[in-house]
């Protein structure tokens, strides 16, 4: 009886596993323009906003790009925003920035997928990002 609760939950561990690393991302849930005037670290992401040139998007997207492990969910620099998606290197939680240009106004808004706190990686990472355009 516990060889096979034990392998139940080992079943169990390793479905949750692979429902995180394939769960198909909907664009139209993580590609919304990042709304807010003001910056703002919550348990689960945060919100950048900064005062940059007209090129801040272009250069921003080619720091996001090299990142390990980090792709393009949708968007473009052409449309004026971009949704990252960038994943954990072990199980692979993905974790979604979506970054605006404004005019000379940046919105960055890095938020996680699965659970309730991020423990300061995607503030972690906007910030890098961000230290990256030198502003």
């Amino acid at each position: 009886m516990k060889k096979m609760m034990l392998w139940l939950i080992v079943g169990l561990v390793v479905a949750l596993g692979a429902y995180i690393r394939l769960a198909p991302p909907d664009p139209a849930q993580w590609h919304v323009p990042p709304v807010g005037e003001v910056d703002r670290d919550e348990e689960g992401g945060v919100f950048r906003v900064v005062e940059t040139g007209p090129d801040s998007l272009a250069r921003l997207d080619a720091i996001a790009r090299a990142t390990p492990r980090t792709s393009v969910l949708a968007g473009s620099v052409d449309e004026g925003m971009v949704t990252y998606v960038t994943r954990t290197k072990v199980i692979g939680f993905p974790d979604y920035t979506t970054v605006q240009q404004d005019g000379d106004i940046l919105r960055v808004y890095g938020r996680l997928r699965f659970g309730r706190r991020d423990f300061g990686v995607n503030r972690n990472r906007v910030d890098d990002w961000l230290s990256g355009l030198k502003l």
